[in-house]
């Protein structure tokens, strides 16, 4: 079955979101969703989110699932706010227990923050499946960028989050903690395998040189042609020399720490304090 697949860019994290809805039926999922966060001000602001929630009510949507690719570096999510207007469950993979035992400690959580996933409503591991209406979901477990990503692959899309881009720009980076890009060059063989005429739609694109717009859906068949960084054949080992020199080479993503700190809580803000304040923390020389 091939899904109706609407998207939401967002410039500034230059991050795409999708409602993916069944054809037959008004069930939806809600993918990789945004919370505006200003880092100067430390302010939020709901109007990516609030785009979504205007496109379910004008459509009449049932919003069946918020799922997430992965715990972001460069965004924050919108999930909860998201689930509390329109509703719907939030999904993520299973070893979203790594991502947050790791980060707990680069953030000094103290035992008060749970490491065993309960922040979301379901954690799928690979092979599992799901429903969105009539739709099929399959959860493939795409690790490398970091090791809870997930690829979700419902009717004929693969919705594949940071794994890869569009085939001018290549693939994700790997020296988060728990990155590898020896799992990553593996994880890219998996989306790779099915069917040629598979629409991949990418969580992020910044426009590769030489293109002058934004683009987020491409094909199996094009990425395992002219990806620039693992297409045409590539071998692991010039794949991993390839990235793990071109990664030594970049800098953080500038919403890294807000957004580690807020999405390994599945979109929820730290505790308030007793006046009802939230506070976010700075590690020093820890990433």
């Amino acid at each position: 079955m091939k899904p109706d697949v609407t998207s939401f860019f967002d410039e500034a994290t230059n991050t795409v979101s999708y409602v993916v809805k069944d054809p037959k039926g008004s069930a939806c999922a809600i993918i990789d969703s945004v919370l505006d966060f200003d880092h100067a001000s430390g302010r939020t602001d709901t109007r990516s989110a609030d785009d979504i929630i205007a496109h379910v009510r004008e459509h009449n949507l049932d919003v069946h699932w918020l799922l997430e690719t992965h715990v972001h570096a460069d965004h924050l999510s919108a999930a909860p706010y998201i689930q509390q207007k329109v509703g719907g469950k939030i999904g993520i993979g299973e070893r979203i227990t790594v991502v947050q035992d790791t980060f707990g400690k680069v953030f000094n959580e103290g035992t008060e923050f749970q490491r065993d996933g309960s922040q979301f409503d379901a954690l799928f591991k690979d092979g599992d499946i799901f429903d969105i209406g009539q739709l099929r979901g399959d959860t493939l477990h795409t690790p490398g960028h970091t090791p809870a990503c997930l690829t979700y692959v419902i009717g004929d899309a693969a919705f594949v989050g940071d794994t890869l881009f569009m085939p001018d720009f290549g693939t994700a980076r790997c020296d988060f903690p728990g990155g590898s890009s020896e799992m990553l060059y593996n994880s890219v063989q998996k989306i790779l395998s099915l069917p040629q005429d598979t629409r991949i739609f990418v969580c992020h694109d910044y426009k590769a040189p030489g293109r002058d717009d934004y683009a987020w859906e491409t094909t199996v068949a094009a990425e395992k042609a002219q990806n620039v960084h693992i297409g045409a054949g590539r071998s692991k080992d010039d794949f991993v020399a390839m990235r793990d020199a071109r990664d030594a080479q970049l800098g953080m993503p500038k919403l890294i720490i807000p957004s580690l700190q807020v999405n390994m809580r599945a979109g929820h803000m730290p505790p308030a304090d007793e006046q009802g304040n939230v506070f976010l923390k700075v590690p020093i020389n820890r990433l």
